[in-house]
């Protein structure tokens, strides 16, 4: 008898539909084909569903049974797939109705005891379960607990496949979660070790990291080893705002198909923040492998990418940044397919301003060659320092301000700044009618509209442009920031002030691209 239903495989961040039929009481030996391009953990799922099925207290097929996952040109992998398999099988044979088998997607992996364990993906079954328009979605109850923050579709935790086998057969009745009952939609926003107080003297850097972290832009801190750019960048967390629940999905998607869990990383809900070391590959950071995954720029996603020791990187680790950074996505072709993953981050890098680190610095003297300074500079590329908004230079903090007993300025009063401005840009791409997040992201045809500036203001900018032979994307940059800087001061207009604060910020782009 023929049966069939309904699961899903990975393919980047997304799931696709993968239909699951078996045939049984075909004449020939008694045995299980399993055919559709399944890898070696899917063909391995037939040992696990057959003791999963004899301690559930179901009957092993005794006739010739033909397994297909559809459709057959798609490369199915994980072991997903165990439980919509001994389910259908189930059907097919007569040990189960299944007559509502196809009104759901079901994914699970099986043990041996036919307990149900976690599979990668949840969220991502969950929204395409939603976009088939099917009632509800069978998952195991860690999975489930993700996906249920997912509306318009009704989400099941199975614990084991003789439950899934009484809940089709209508001998138990499963009450589908609600978003209440995940943690992940009870997680607030933690306390963080790191504050801004332990930071002393360096406002200019401190006042930089609050205009980068209000506009979503991305900061590049040179200065001499100790100056504090890497304590500094560990107290960003602190001051980022806390993700709506459209971003902490999407956030959570991309852990979810890595197998992994956005709560393992922090302890609320909060934006990622990751920091690979400089020896990582290209694939390691941009994303790919034989079967195209995520990398650290989409593990980053709406959160933080740092980047210690700029220049240590490889540079076509670094090159491979440049059109993420330009279009918040990046499409990864391999044999295996083509997979677009997201990556909308904000970059904060740091670099030492030569090989020594002491360039320019009033305590200590360089002892760099100017070539050797030349062939340091040169590992990031002009066109990558173009995509950075905002260049700061710091140096050294002075003994009298380590000395110094009085409190700095706490991480809660700059994240109420930050998050005033984040409300704002809100409020303002939503009357626009835009899917716009920050002003970082401000889509090039409405530049006129959102960084209108005036006459004195347009001959600022044209003076510091000429002067700094700075290009097309730079004047984007300038104006981008002067907005962020203008919404902090709940200022609706760009002033001058605004203007000469942003190409400060800028004022590095000669001397680094040399």
């Amino acid at each position: 008898m023929l049966s069939s239903s309904i699961s899903a495989t990975i393919s980047g961040v997304s799931a696709l539909k993968v239909n699951v039929e078996v045939n049984s009481g075909e004449k020939g030996d008694p045995k299980c084909v399993l055919v559709g391009l399944p890898d070696t953990s899917v063909k391995e799922s037939m040992d696990r569903v057959f003791s999963s099925l004899a301690n559930a207290g179901f009957n092993k097929p005794r006739t010739h049974v033909t397994i297909n996952l559809a459709p057959g040109d798609l490369r199915k992998e994980g072991s997903a797939f165990d439980l919509p398999i001994a389910l259908t099988l189930l059907t097919s044979t007569g040990q189960m109705k299944g007559a509502c088998l196809d009104d759901f997607l079901i994914a699970g992996e099986l043990a041996l005891s036919g307990e149900v364990r976690s599979v990668k993906g949840g969220i991502a079954m969950a929204l395409l379960a939603r976009e088939l328009g099917k009632k509800g979605i069978l998952l195991p109850r860690h999975s489930a607990l993700e996906a249920c923050l997912i509306s318009g579709i009704e989400v099941y935790a199975i614990d084991s496949l003789a439950q899934a086998v009484d809940f089709f057969d209508k001998n138990c009745e499963i009450q589908p979660l609600l978003p209440t009952a995940s943690p992940f939609a009870k997680v607030v926003r933690s306390n963080f070790a790191e504050d801004f107080t332990d930071i002393k003297g360096q406002y200019g850097l401190k006042r930089a990291i609050e205009v980068a972290v209000a506009g979503g832009h991305n900061v590049l801190i040179i200065g001499p080893p100790g100056a504090g750019k890497s304590m500094i960048a560990k107290r960003i967390p602190s001051i980022l705002p806390k993700p709506g629940m459209d971003e902490f999905i999407e956030i959570m998607n991309v852990y979810s198909v890595q197998g992994e869990s956005i709560l393992s990383k922090s302890q609320g809900m909060v934006r990622p923040v990751r920091s690979p070391h400089h020896t990582i590959s290209d694939v390691g950071l941009l994303g790919g492998g034989t079967i195209p995954g995520p990398g650290e720029i989409s593990l980053a996603h709406n959160g933080i990418l740092f980047l210690d020791e700029l220049p240590e990187f490889k540079r076509s680790a670094l090159e491979v940044l440049r059109q993420p950074l330009e279009d918040g996505e990046v499409t990864i072709s391999r044999s295996a397919g083509k997979v677009t993953l997201p990556c909308r981050f904000m970059l904060v890098a740091a670099m030492n301003p030569c090989p020594c680190g002491y360039l320019g610095d009033s305590q200590n003297c360089c002892s760099c060659s100017m070539p050797q300074i030349q062939k340091y500079r040169s590992r990031i590329s002009g066109p990558l320092m173009d995509r950075i908004d905002i260049h700061i230079e710091t140096q050294a903090v002075k003994v009298e301000e380590l000395q110094n007993a009085e409190i700095g300025e706490p991480s809660a009063s700059i994240l109420r700044r930050v998050e005033e401005c984040r409300n704002l840009q809100k409020q303002r791409y939503n009357y626009l009618g835009i899917n716009n997040y920050n002003n970082a992201t401000i889509p090039q045809n409405l530049m006129d509209k959102v960084c209108e500036i005036g006459n004195p203001e347009k001959a600022l900018i044209r003076k510091a442009m000429n002067q700094l032979s700075l290009s097309a994307r730079a004047y984007n940059k300038i104006l981008k920031v002067s907005r962020t800087i203008a919404d902090i001061d709940k200022s609706t207009d760009i002033e001058k002030e605004h203007l000469l604060e942003a190409i400060q910020f800028r004022i590095l782009d000669r001397n680094i691209s040399q």
